[in-house]
């Protein structure tokens, strides 16, 4: 009894430290990208849009009437929801085992990182991380005596999980294969009572699959074939090593143990929580070698530790008491190092400082100051101007932030890769020439939101779907490793151009020296720099944001148009540049080299910036390689 005492206490001292840590992080950190555009589909209510069923959008609508406008409110509920799964673990796991052992499941769930850390984002993993125990909870009561009030509960978490993603189907497909493989699950599955909440839960999917029967199956098109490449590939053989970092190694070992040895226990609850939950993260390993890479997929198999918890104490029981103090020092490391990249990210300093890692949370970055500086831009151009966004990721947080919930958005390579470009048409936000008419326009771009390689591609799509492009206003976050370019036509969009007159903004490289090199002073900077349709006449060297140096350029560099071969600047092959920064103009320690773009238009750009250290110790050998 003294040993329940501790853990209890233990438990509810980390639910208690964890509480105000998640509300602080929840509080600070910036909208994530898939906020943004799922409280833009909770001001669209509907019973199910492109990318997700509506549980998600509506829950976000719903904080926000409850507790106002902010992200705070946005992850509120979310937040809520994520307060209880711990103590739904700890009442599941007192039935299946003893009091001292529900309070270390308790403990286990509050420092599995990818468990814990639910709810500080408003996504669709928290509800379906409480279907998932609402259902595992209902079924192992079932398996001891079916009643209407257990049956009850089922249908409810499955109506749950199904009006929250897609993913749920995974969940439902392990847990039936497990009854399957239960004498007392096949009884179960035969129950009247167990039926209609099998068939209450079925038609919690109605609703998303009427939407896909009226928009040609776009969302199960996305979600099941556009989205993977369907091919083996290697990546796969990375979800080990992957999980255990997220997971914690030992707790992911004892986790994966627990599936295994339960999976022959001669209690029928048990064996569920561990054939469904094994079922589920092995069903997720295979399907690596085959799905999608590009996108987030670490957090997929999370309901199945969520089904392992209950079990984890029993396995641990049985180790050494070092190893025990491992695990568990272990995955208290993860929870902290999880808790302070959340806090970092939420920081703009801390973020700025991740400029040249690459690992930069893009994601998080730049929204407030790119509000900041549409309202400025708009507050100088006509009345009626019409705010225009190149993608999805734009217009959902420059709505959030400007709170404006029907910004256009252009077609995007990006709308149609994250499966937003069906619902965008919907809500009549696919922006067009014809579209915004003869209304003054402001276009914000994002730079840095495709490939390099592929930019000026975009740049030339913008052109063919617009007109020339006006001298842009560069907005550059964290030394450009987020940049946005603001474009206004203050007349309304021009005529139609061919694209040979495409004007475009700027293009630019420093070859040397290269990014995070040690330097010497004086230092050699070279490059090459372009912008179609015009040229450009001076480029300039800045360290630190200010100018330093005035470059050479013109200089030869033709395999610069061979490479950007759509490029159709007047000056190729001239367009390279060479610079000599002088010591007095390059302090010693880290240092950040830019480039500032001076077009014929007079258009002045300032390029993303690259780190270097520069020597103290200035022998005038130029970069040290």
């Amino acid at each position: 009894m003294r040993e329940n005492g501790v853990t209890r206490a233990v438990f509810i001292t980390l639910w208690l430290a964890l509480v105000p840590a998640k509300l602080l992080v929840a509080a600070r950190l910036p909208l994530f990208v898939d906020e943004a555009f799922y409280w833009q589909e909770g001001h669209h209510l509907a019973w199910a849009y492109s990318d997700l069923p509506g549980l998600t959008a509506w829950t976000i609508r719903l904080g926000g009437e409850l507790f106002g406008d902010g992200v705070l409110a946005v992850r509120s509920l979310f937040l809520l929801v994520s307060f209880a799964l711990p103590w739904l673990v700890v009442s599941l796991a007192r039935r299946e085992g003893d009091a001292g052992a529900a309070w270390l499941a308790g403990c286990g769930a509050l420092v599995l990182p990818l468990f814990a850390m639910l709810g500080v984002m408003a996504l669709p993993d928290v509800l379906l991380a409480a279907a998932t125990l609402l259902a595992l909870d209902a079924l192992t009561r079932m398996l001891r005596g079916a009643s209407h009030a257990n049956a009850a509960q089922l249908a409810v978490a499955l109506a749950i999980g199904a009006l929250s993603h897609y993913r749920f189907i995974a969940a439902i497909g392990a847990g039936f294969v497990a009854l399957l493989l239960l004498p007392q699950g096949r009884a179960l599955l035969r129950d009247p009572r167990v039926l209609v909440a099998l068939a209450v839960g079925a038609a919690a999917w109605m609703p998303l699959l009427a939407w896909n029967l009226e928009n040609a199956e776009a969302g199960l098109r996305f979600q099941l074939v556009d989205r993977h490449p369907w091919t083996l590939h290697a990546e796969g053989a990375a979800f080990p090593v992957v999980q255990a970092i997220l997971v914690s190694p030992l707790l992911f070992v004892a986790l994966l143990l627990a599936a295994w040895r339960f999976a022959r226990s001669g209690t029928p609850a048990q064996r569920l929580l561990a054939s469904s939950g094994g079922i589920l993260i092995l069903g997720f390993f295979v399907l690596g070698f085959f799905a999608d890479t590009e996108r987030v997929s670490f957090h997929w198999p999370l309901p199945g530790y969520v089904a392992l918890l209950p079990l984890l104490p029993t396995v641990l029981a049985r180790w050494p008491r070092g190893l025990r103090v491992a695990t568990w020092g272990l995955a208290g490391c993860g929870l902290v190092a999880m808790l302070g990249y959340y806090l970092a990210v939420s920081t703009p300093q801390a973020r700025e400082r991740m400029a040249g890692l690459k690992w930069y949370p893009s994601n998080f970055a730049g929204w407030d100051e790119l509000a900041g500086e549409v309202r400025r831009v708009r507050a100088g151009m006509p009345p009626g101007t019409r705010l225009v966004a190149d993608n999805f990721k734009i217009g959902a947080e420059l709505g959030f932030a400007l709170g404006e919930t029907r910004i256009p958005v252009l077609d995007h390579p990006l709308n149609r890769a994250h499966g937003r470009a069906p619902q965008l048409a919907l809500w009549g936000l696919d922006a067009s020439r014809q579209g915004l008419g003869d209304a003054p326009v402001l276009l914000v771009v994002g730079a840095t939101d495709v490939p390099y390689r592929d930019l000026l591609q975009r740049y030339h799509a913008l052109c063919r779907a617009l007109g020339p492009l006006p001298p842009p206003r560069a907005l550059n976050i964290d030394h450009g490793r987020q940049r946005f370019l603001l474009l206004a036509w203050p007349d309304g969009l021009p005529a139609a151009a061919e694209p040979a007159a495409c004007t475009t903004p700027a293009m630019a490289w420093i070859d040397r020296p290269l990014a995070g090199a040690r330097v010497g002073a004086p230092l050699e900077v070279s490059g090459w720099a372009f912008k179609d349709g015009i040229g450009l006449e001076r480029v300039e060297v800045l360290v630190d944001g200010r100018p330093a140096a005035v470059a050479e350029y013109g200089l030869a560099s033709p395999w610069t148009a061979a490479y950007w071969r759509i490029s159709n600047d007047p000056n190729h092959p001239g367009v390279g540049f060479r610079a000599r920064v002088e010591p007095g103009r390059l302090p010693p320690g880290r240092r950040w080299l830019g480039l500032r773009l001076h077009g014929r238009d007079g258009s002045i750009e300032d390029w993303s910036e690259v780190p270097v250290t520069v020597d103290p110790v200035a022998d005038g050998a130029g970069p040290a390689d």
